[in-house]
């Protein structure tokens, strides 16, 4: 007690005296947050920090205030910071204070996820793999060895943060922080010793007296005071687990993640909307959307195993830092509508009824304040009666009524525009004198560096080589007397990921596994000769696992068995428990070829191109303006790639995903899965390849590859992303837009363009139409009724602006077709 009132005191005496902007009080109760004493309806989204450039930070932030945030929440990643045991970094985009003071900057707050535990797709779940080789460790239980480790870098950020300045009850944006992630989804796997090691990690947080308060998502008996929050798609049915908790929501899903060889998921916003209404109409106060800006996996950080290098998500806010519209403008809509509740909200429960089937209604009311939300939960459209007024619920959607009577925005109905955005291809540019082109340099088949050493027996990958790199070699030789059957074949079994076999010194065949299997199986037909006969299997990794339990110990690489089948007589041969001689890595990587600085490029002799096991290296231009650029990889098979000595990540562009399980459409009505909607199917998952504009200087570039499998540097492309249209289709039935919102006005609903950036102006209307139009931005059609005045109408109020409102009257547009519900549809160009 005589403690805690000493550590009052100093607070006290450290916020009066500071030179801190502000010292905030964050507390909670059963309804919300409670900053400075007043409960508070918050909405956040996840941007982290590496997965975008310290140029891109301050931009990234700003796009989500304006897109209605108040916080920003962000992972830190133990293995990015303390790659070596107790060498630390946090440079570049590993400036964790930089990123947190940006955000405070513009004026948001910050939820700080330590964990240490990430998960986030990120490799090895963001733990260090120095961690798995702490004598008797055992990762995510009551294992004192780890623990020990897990409290050390716990209390290393807690500190950092302390000593900026950083936590709100020290003036800074920090007023929230997460211990643990999603260990409820998978702590019966650890018996017993899960519910002690959760008692313990809350006590250790809370011993570190931040002032703010800990949370634990998915975790039912998060111990007191640590509030236990909800991740997923839909979070409207969760509950905390004590009646003096708030309903918290730490991860709201926009998307998922994309695979290598998978197809790309998508979320549409209508849902997404609906989700997010549905969870405030349940008395949820506390909304964050993972992700609001995904990012880019850049170097070797991708998780999964197979999770790829781009890591946009489908969020709001693209890989590239692009809004994603109508994505970003109807949520920015949906949390303006919110909080025009929030008095209503934070001032009481919600009283729920169920005025018919699948219609839910909430109503929040205190003295003078009065909101309400309708929802039709079911997938066809409902009229229901609330309050002695008659409205129209479109199939899975929430209408919110800050006034308990008018609507001021229904979920399905959206008044935000579209954009259609493309990538402008251009040929690699070389730089002006830098000699001819592409130069390379033939990564050595085999054995190579003199640190190689050799084990009777297939050794596993991980432990051998601490993911100090993704390739492992595997080399033995066996001696035939004469020649090998031609029906020889090398059987080949591995835990994975994927792996390339060489006979004396040819490439034989190849094996991958994929993002719901990583182990390998091959039979790969090959000749031998009489003498001696050299079998190099080169093992790799595509990022390691992040998610499971015990997923420390699954492990990767040839653990066996290897086989020869069909020798003469039809003799078998098990190579397995015979001598293997091992090499960690590529001569090359540690030759630094990386950074285009080695002195070994062969530029006389013609270029290699479909080789496997290449390095190439070219200088080059950067792609003139401002807009976003990324590689186009089309042409090559698998490897990773570095500008200017920054790796932009692993590409794979042969890995095709499966043919089925796409549509045109999807319909947003219904409960989403992240198999739901895919787009991409039968393609390549990934071709084009995020470079921070940052990373580029103007003139002088260089492009280094190292090319796995074989491929042709020729065919390399750049690709500026560029906006082509931005469109808007709104309905008389249309609500008006948000900021129009008076109870005691009569407004109309209101079309809204809006070019991307602010030095564009609208410079033609593509197609206009007011009557029955249909279709999609870039694909709209005329309906049978349509008005001739529609074009000239919208020509008038949009060229030469930058932006444009348009109201749907009648007097306007005239009625061409009477008694038949109408809506106005526009695209138009931005230059």
């Amino acid at each position: 007690m005589r403690a805690t009132r000493v550590l009052f005191v100093f607070l006290w005496f450290f916020c009066v005296y500071s030179p801190a902007a502000f010292c905030a009080n964050v507390t909670y109760d059963h309804r919300a947050l409670v900053i400075d004493g007043k409960r508070r309806v918050l909405v956040s989204g996840s941007i982290h920090y590496p997965r975008s450039t310290p140029e891109m930070w301050p931009d990234l932030i700003q796009k989500a205030k304006d897109g209605g945030l108040d916080v920003i929440e962000t992972y830190v990643f133990w293995n990015l910071h303390e790659p070596v045991r107790g060498q630390y970094n946090f440079e570049g985009r590993a400036d964790l204070v930089k990123f947190v003071k940006a955000v405070a900057a513009a004026g948001l707050y910050v939820h700080l996820r330590i964990g240490p535990y990430a998960c986030a797709e990120w490799n090895y779940g963001g733990f260090p793999l120095w961690l798995h080789f702490i004598p008797g460790v055992q990762f995510r239980t009551d294992n004192k060895p780890f623990e020990a480790e897990m409290k050390r870098f716990t209390a290393k950020i807690v500190d950092m943060m302390k000593q900026e300045n950083l936590y709100a009850s020290q003036g800074g944006p920090i007023i929230l922080s997460q211990v643990e992630n999603e260990y409820g989804n998978i702590d019966a796997a650890y018996g017993p010793a899960a519910k002690s090691y959760i008692k313990w990690a809350a006590s250790m947080a809370t011993s570190l007296d931040t002032g703010v308060p800990w949370v634990m998502c998915q975790q039912a008996d998060a111990p007191d005071p640590i509030i236990n929050a909800c991740n997923g798609f839909y979070c409207d049915q969760f509950n905390p687990n004590s009646n003096s908790k708030p309903k918290i929501w730490t991860e709201n899903w926009t998307g998922w993640f994309l695979s290598f060889g998978g197809a790309v998921p998508y979320r549409p916003v209508e849902d997404i909307a609906f989700a997010v209404a549905r969870f405030y109409q349940r008395g949820g106060t506390f909304q964050n959307y993972y992700m609001y800006h995904g990012g880019t996996n850049f170097g070797r950080s991708s998780g999964g195993p197979f999770i790829s290098t781009s890591y946009d998500y489908d969020a709001p806010i693209d890989e590239y830092g692009i809004v994603r519209q109508p994505k970003w403008g109807h949520l920015k809509d949906v949390h303006k509508a919110i909080k025009l509740c929030e008095e209503a909200l934070i001032a009481t429960d919600p009283t729920i009824t169920t005025p018919g089937p699948n219609i839910e209604a909430a109503v929040y009311k205190t003295g003078s304040a009065c909101a309400a939300f309708l929802a039709n939960i079911a997938t066809s459209d409902a009229t229901v009666t609330f309050n002695g007024n008659s409205y129209h619920l479109p199939a899975w959607s929430v209408s919110i009524l800050p006034d308990c009577k008018n609507v001021v925005l229904n979920t399905a109905k959206i008044n935000s525009a579209s954009m259609i955005s493309s990538f402008r291809t251009e040929s690699l540019k070389e730089e002006v004198g830098s000699g001819s082109g592409w130069n390379w340099i033939s990564e050595p088949v085999g054995i190579s560096k003199a640190d190689s050493f050799s084990k009777f027996g297939l050794l596993e990958q991980i432990n051998t080589t601490a993911d100090k790199s993704d390739y492992l070699w595997y080399s033995s030789s066996i001696d035939l007397e004469d020649d090998a059957d031609s029906q020889t074949v090398l059987h080949i079994e591995s835990l994975g990921h994927a792996l390339h076999a060489f006979i004396n010194g040819k490439l034989a065949g190849s094996g991958t596994g994929n993002s719901n299997k990583a182990k390998v199986e091959v039979d790969i037909p090959i000749k031998l000769v009489a003498g001696k006969n050299m079998i190099d299997l080169l093992s790799l990794t595509v990022g390691l696992q992040n998610y499971g339990a015990f997923f420390d110990t699954w492990g990767a690489g040839i653990t066996g068995p290897v086989i020869l089948k069909g020798l003469k007589n039809g003799s078998t041969v098990d190579l397995s428990s015979q001598q293997w001689t091992y090499q960690v890595g590529l001569k090359g990587e540690d030759l630094g070829p990386s950074s285009g600085s080695s002195g070994q490029w062969n530029s006389q002799s013609d270029l290699p191109t479909n080789q496997p096991l290449t390095w190439y290296k070219t200088n080059f231009v950067a792609p003139s303006g401002s807009n976003p650029v990324a590689i186009d990889f089309t042409g090559m098979g698998k490897g990773e790639a570095w500008v200017n000595g920054q790796s932009i990540g692993r590409y794979w562009p042969t890995y095709v995903s499966p043919n089925g399980g796409c549509a045109d459409s999807c319909n947003y009505r219904g409960a989403y899965s992240s198999s739901k909607c895919l787009k991409n199917c039968g393609k390549p998952s990934q071709t084009l390849y995020h470079v921070p504009r940052s990373w580029l200087q103007p003139d002088s570039n260089t492009l280094v590859l190292f090319e796995e499998s074989g491929g042709d540097p020729t065919q390399i492309s750049f690709a500026t992303k560029q906006i082509g249209s931005v469109c808007s289709h709104v309905s008389e039935s249309h609500p008006p837009p948000v900021d129009l919102w008076n109870s005691d006005t009569k407004a109309g609903p209101v079309l809204s363009l809006e070019c991307p950036y602010p030095n564009q102006a609208i410079s033609s209307i593509q197609f206009a139409s007011f009557g029955t139009p249909y279709g999609t931005c870039g694909n709209f059609k005329h309906g049978r009724c349509r008005s001739n005045k529609a074009l000239s109408i919208v020509q008038k109020a949009c060229i030469g602006s930058n932006s444009c409102s348009v109201g749907l009257s009648l007097d306007t547009f005239g009625d061409p077709c009477k008694g038949v519900a109408k809506s106005l549809a526009v695209e138009a160009s931005c230059a």
